[in-house]
């Protein structure tokens, strides 16, 4: 019987719960002044440190060649510094309901890329889900964000990168996957490239005064740090179980995610259509869980090439 951290549909809800609430955290962050661009740094610099720290108390020795230094760049700018830049910059214009559900786009873009570079295609339960999840995610859009405050074009197209990029990574990651790669020494590697590109830039276009704000939201720091420790270890986990159109459809959890915390928590207010919307990404989640579930004890993930 597989260990419950390499069941595929397990780590979809759990790493997609944990992305979606990156967006809530990131709202009452921005809300305080900090810019999107700092929050972002601290995230990923907070995971390359405790993870670090981790790998270094295991005393376990970690590879490193010309392969490692290329995976963790391209996957620090199109998993991390590139969509997390862009989400966190967008949730004062948007609302964190609304920049999460461009994580739920992500899936469709996956599958095309996927299919395109010969990975393994995923069955046809999975992609009614993955349909299904999709419209739900175009449904809560097409309600422009809360009520009595329709999202600035400008915004909305800048959102649309985020799975753009997101759907680069994950088909990367998986094409050029180091050969018996230890998941968490790739999350250290690949935060700890993206953090320091955002830090330079941080101190670049903000002076100390502006970074400062950081420390007016202790809670929400704290908040931000344990989700990324935690998402971390399981999102390598996944991409390494499931592959990358599996992996891509935890945006869908975290649209859902981020809109009822967006709702409830932070007193976000939307229109009927976007709850209908979020029913909609509801029932494509449990379509994908379902075909997961199925094909659980004979999976066969997509082909990693080395």
């Amino acid at each position: 019987m597989r260990r419950i951290v390499d069941q595929p549909a397990f780590l979809l809800l759990i790493v997609g719960a944990l992305l979606g609430a990156n967006f809530p955290i990131g709202k009452m962050a921005t809300a305080a002044g900090v810019p999107g661009l700092v929050w972002a740094a601290l995230v990923s610099i907070s995971a390359a440190a405790a993870l670090g720290v981790y790998l270094l108390l295991r005393r376990k020795p970690v590879p490193f060649n010309r392969q490692h230094m290329r995976y963790f760049c391209i996957t620090a700018v199109t998993a991390y510094a590139v969509p997390n830049t862009l989400a966190f910059a967008a949730i004062p214009h948007l609302g964190s309901g609304l920049t999460s559900i461009f994580y739920a786009i992500s899936p469709i873009i996956t599958l095309l890329l996927a299919s395109i570079a010969g990975l393994r295609k995923p069955t046809a339960l999975e992609i009614a889900g993955i349909v299904v999840g999709v419209t739900g995610a175009f449904l809560v859009v097409s309600g422009r964000g809360e009520t009595g405050k329709p999202a600035e074009v400008i915004w909305v197209l800048a959102g649309l990168l985020v799975p753009v990029s997101l759907a680069i990574g994950n088909v990367y990651r998986t094409l050029d996957w180091p050969e018996n790669a230890d998941p968490i020494w790739l999350a250290v590697g690949s935060h700890a490239i993206a953090g320091a590109g955002l830090a330079s830039l941080t101190v670049l276009l903000f002076d100390i005064e502006k970074i400062a704000h950081i420390a007016r939201v202790p809670v929400a720091v704290a908040a931000q740090i344990c989700a990324s420790v935690l998402m971390l270890p399981l999102f390598f986990r996944l991409q390494q179980v499931g592959g990358p159109v599996t992996l891509s459809q935890i945006g869908i959890v975290a649209a859902g995610v981020g809109v009822g915390v967006g709702s409830f928590v932070l007193g976000e207010r939307y229109a009927s259509v976007v709850w209908i919307g979020v029913t909609v990404i509801a029932l494509g989640v449990t379509l994908t869980v379902l075909a997961r579930l199925r094909e659980s004890a004979n999976l066969k993930p997509e082909r990693v090439r080395n």
